[in-house]
This record gives structure tokens, sequence and C-alpha cells, in this order.
């Protein structure tokens, strides 16, 4: 059974939100999360707006090395070009938080904006109900893809 732990723990721009923000890192890859959930998530969140990108940029270094991982570990509800989408088990945020040193509020402010895409991503594909209510017993982790191949996405 998973524990929920991040999966290399031992045991354990004005888009519409469809595509990638221009919120880049130093590297210029794009944040998996769209201008749209990123402005709630920043609404509802109680971390400053400006800090938000910072965090999740953090996050997408942190997990996008590890997406085969979590392949293997959870259900991935939604990919396209741009992201995968995973259901992991509560906590799995505060874990990942914790790891990186992150405030509490800094952890819940990554998770929001997490779900938030997600449920986006619902709205558009008609599944915003089904995403809403898996997100309440689960928390939802996007993870852009970048430019990996499909055969180094696996």
């Amino acid at each position: 059974m998973d524990d929920g732990s991040p999966p290399d723990e031992p045991g354990n721009d004005e888009d519409d939100g469809d595509g990638p923000v221009d919120h880049l890192d130093p590297a210029g890859a794009p944040l998996p999360i769209g201008s749209v959930p990123l402005r709630v998530a920043g609404a509802k969140a109680s971390v400053s707006p400006e800090r938000l990108p910072d965090l999740l940029r953090e996050v997408q270094a942190e997990v996008e090395p590890r997406v085969a991982d979590y392949r293997r570990r959870f259900e991935c509800v939604y990919e396209d070009d741009d992201r995968a989408v995973f259901l992991v088990p509560r906590e799995h945020w505060s874990r990942i938080g914790d790891r990186l040193g992150f405030r509490r509020r800094e952890a819940d402010a990554v998770r929001r904006a997490h779900e938030e895409q997600l449920c986006y991503l619902g709205g558009g594909t008609g599944r915003r109900e089904e995403f809403e209510t898996a997100l309440e017993i689960r928390e939802a982790v996007v993870i852009g893809l970048g430019d990996r191949s499909p055969a180094a996405r696996s």
C-alpha cells in the first residue's frame, strides 16, 4: 500500500489554463499551472501572488525528474503534451513542502494551485465534477512534461 510519500523517499502569461504559462524558470521551462488556475489559487492562498510562481518552480524542479515514479505509484487522471496530473494520498504536499523547507501556508498554496489546475482541466474535458470528487480524498500533482519525448515520459 502506498503511504503517499514523494516517490524518491524510501518506503514510500495569459493563457487560458490549458497550456503552460509564461512564468519561466531560469532554464526557460514553463510552469505546468495555467494563468487562470494560478490567479484563483493566488487569491485563495495565504502567500503573496508574487511568491506563488517561485514556489511552483521549486516544486516543478522537485517532481519533474520523478515523473516515472509518479506513473508507477499513482493514478494519472489527465495527460497532454504539456503536463500529467496524478492523484496522490493526502499530506503529499505537506511532505514535499517539508523537504523543500516550505512553511505550512506555502505548501498549502502549492496544493491549491495544483488542485485548481486539475479542476480547470476538468471543466474543459467535462470531468470537473469527477475531479472535484476525487479531491475530497486525494491531492493533485501536476507535473510539467516540457520537451520530454513520449519514450522519456515512461
